[in-house]
């Protein structure tokens, strides 16, 4: 067989590779794996050595490589990048219709509004000359900015050679560069080992990876692209005439679009997504925004419109959100004690307004990544909260500390701070824990979860009632609820005749709740619902689960090691056995019927559960799965069956599509388990 000339198999490489990219980062659908795509890129990389004149602007290893840059030299945009007014509530939002509605009449009004996310990162325009990408800039003041076609280059979002037949000789894209949350704390994290300063914010990093001399140094950084206009010459033809069609036109070319743009007839259709993307959609995304673009959708009466004092567009206006990073202090690195023992720190802040709420409280996760971080009391923090996200620092700011005074370091504690026990950490294991069981912020914690709707289900006994009872020492462990009587509870303060009544046939209830509830109810460390559920049905009864050695739990698909391990250490323990014997003595259900058979409808399946279903609750949902032998995950991938969808469907749904994955209604997933 004769081989292939050089130039062909370049040529074709570099189309492989092209269009695995677009592929990968535009369409999030993977065609070939990273292993192939690296195995091409390498015989590229070798041909273009031996023949370095097949190497064209548009090869992919034109990504690294450059030398580092003595200075950045300025380049003149081919049209000006101008910026956006801003409109910070719906009020303002209504008058800015209001101002474009005097100039052209009902005519925007009629052609619709099209809502873009604004990325909070680093502006640049990219030029291609017959589709060919030439030149990287910067915004700078907006007619000039600064060359950094190297470091754009690294940005595999950034396509080296357009798709498509309509591309115009010449243009240049707009668009953002940013840096992934997720990719954020790792480069922070990596800075903070390294002895160098912390960025303080994505936009930051962005904009300094951006500015890099060296090539090879934002080639290490993660950044992204989206672009969302297009500049031109005067006179050149372009292939749409709406903004929609624009962005659609982007991606066409090979362009990355932000996503959750909407096409929207009406101003109040705009606000509906302005509230939605605010308060739920933000908090999903793993890149930082500050607010939406609107614009009018048709291009002719975006040019009627025009700008404003050379500066701001008429057709087109900034709606600013709240921001959802802040910088705090530090104030205090408290623990809590879980029901395991866990040592889990938060942190206690200089209360700060982030998104809208005032922030005094957030998560710390664990203490490898307190040490990790660096994080001092005393500190200046960046504190990050997005819709409904439980806040988390992101990391210190090291520049802010007074380097005559700096705060002490912080240590990994060796006692815990409710019972004062020497505290313990498993081989293995990121957790600290308490290990005496009868720590007394181990069993409130403990008696909480018990009485949690995922467990035991007790309606009206709160965390606070749960306090009282321990202070009042009605109870002490899980069992000595269901010994409570009516007259115990009126007697204290705060309970009605009614209350204590209903909450003596709650617990009165709960007793019938199958094992696996009781099992995750014990809060048996690393034992979670799921296990829970695995090890009920396939022992059946307490008691064949308290006899059962390591091999036959670890023998059950599903159970690791680490559970087995865990399920054996909580039976032998002899505190924990006397409780599961007083338990039984209390009339507690032990029993949970045996493994679905295999021809169950489900069986062997997952699914993911996502938005609201007309009928069905969630819990109802999930049971009809599990007693058909499949399994409800929390998350999308390659592994799951389907995705069982309801009204606001959020990422989990859009993953779905991305991943091929089939989705279904309730009507169809109560089809299939044979119920209609």
């Amino acid at each position: 067989m004769a081989s292939v000339p050089p130039e062909r198999r370049a040529a074709e490489l570099r189309a492989l590779l092209n269009h695995a990219s677009y592929d990968y980062h535009v369409l999030d659908r993977p065609t070939i794996s990273d292993a192939e795509y690296d195995l091409a890129y390498r015989e590229l990389l070798d041909i273009e050595r031996a023949h370095p004149e097949l190497k064209t602007a548009d090869s992919p290893t034109t990504r690294v490589g450059a030398e580092p840059a003595g200075s950045l030299v300025k380049h003149t945009h081919l049209v000006p990048m101008i910026s956006l007014g801003n409109a910070f509530n719906d009020a303002e939002l209504d008058d800015w219709e209001e101002r474009i509605t005097r100039l052209v009449g009902d005519d925007a009004r009629r052609a619709g509004y099209v809502t873009e996310l604004k990325i909070d990162g680093a502006a640049v325009s990219l030029t291609y000359k017959e589709g060919v990408f030439t030149v990287g800039a910067t915004r700078g003041n907006g007619t000039v900015g600064e060359d950094v076609t190297a470091n754009l280059r690294t940005i595999r979002d950034v396509p080296l050679r357009l798709r498509g037949k309509d591309v115009p000789p010449l243009l240049e894209i707009r668009g953002e560069v940013y840096l992934p949350f997720s990719r954020f704390e790792l480069l922070n994290a990596e800075r903070i080992r390294a002895g160098e300063p912390v960025f303080a914010n994505p936009r930051n990093s962005a904009a300094g990876s951006l500015r890099q001399l060296d090539p090879s140094v934002s080639a290490r950084r993660p950044l992204r692209f989206f672009g969302y206009t297009v500049a031109a010459p005067p006179g050149t033809d372009l292939p749409f005439e709406t903004q929609w069609e624009l962005l659609d036109t982007l991606e066409r070319w090979g362009i990355p679009v932000a996503p959750h743009r909407l096409r929207c007839e009406s101003l109040a259709e705009v606000h509906a997504w302005a509230s939605d993307v605010e308060n739920r959609r933000r908090a999903e995304l793993d890149f930082a925004i500050d607010g939406g673009v609107v614009k009018v959708d048709n291009l002719r009466l975006q040019e009627e419109l025009g700008v404003v004092g050379g500066r701001e567009p008429r057709w087109a206006i900034a709606r600013k959100f709240a921001p959802d990073i802040a910088e705090t202090v530090l104030e205090r690195i408290a623990v809590n004690v879980g029901r395991t023992g866990a040592l889990n720190p938060y942190a206690m802040l200089t209360p700060v307004e982030i998104g809208g709420t005032t922030v005094k409280l957030a998560t710390l996760h664990n203490f490898d990544l307190v040490i990790s971080k660096d994080l001092r009391e005393g500190d200046v923090v960046l504190v990050k909260r997005a819709g409904d996200v439980i806040p988390q620092v992101i990391g210190p700011v090291p520049e802010r500390r007074n380097p005559k005074q700096p705060p002490r370091p912080t240590r990994l504690p060796t006692k815990c701070p409710s019972c004062g026990t020497p505290v313990e950490r498993p081989e293995g294991e990121i957790a600290i824990y308490c290990p005496n069981v009868a720590c007394p912020a181990r069993q409130l914690e403990a008696l909480v979860h018990f009485a949690s709707r995922g467990a035991m289900d007790i309606r009206g006994l709160s965390y606070a009632r749960i306090e009282q009872l321990i202070v009042a020492g009605l109870v002490h462990d899980v069992a000595d609820l269901y010994a409570l009587t009516e007259k115990q509870l009126i007697a204290l303060d705060g309970f009605a005749e009614k209350g204590a009544e209903n909450l003596v046939a709650a617990i009165e209830a709960s007793r019938t709740q199958p094992l696996s509830r009781l099992l995750f109810g014990l809060g048996i460390r690393h034992v979670g619902q799921t296990a829970a559920q695995l090890l009920a049905r396939h022992f059946g009864t307490m008691d064949a689960l308290s006899r059962a050695p390591d091999e036959d739990i670890l023998a059950l698909h599903g159970v690791g090691e680490t559970i087995a391990v865990a399920v054996v250490a909580y039976f032998a323990d002899r505190s924990a056995s006397a409780l599961v014997r007083k338990l039984a003595k209390a009339g507690l259900t032990m029993t949970e019927p045996i493994s679905v058979a295999a021809g169950a409808a489900f069986f062997g399946m997952t699914f993911v559960i996502t938005g609201t279903l007309p009928t069905l609750s969630r819990t109802q949902a999930t049971a009809l799965i599990e007693s058909e032998g499949g399994r409800v995950a929390s998350g999308v991938s390659k592994a799951t069956t389907a995705v069982v969808v309801g009204d606001d469907a959020g990422s989990k749904l859009e993953k779905a599509r991305a991943l091929g994955v089939e989705t279904i209604d309730e009507a169809e997933l109560v089809r299939r388990a044979g119920r209609t």
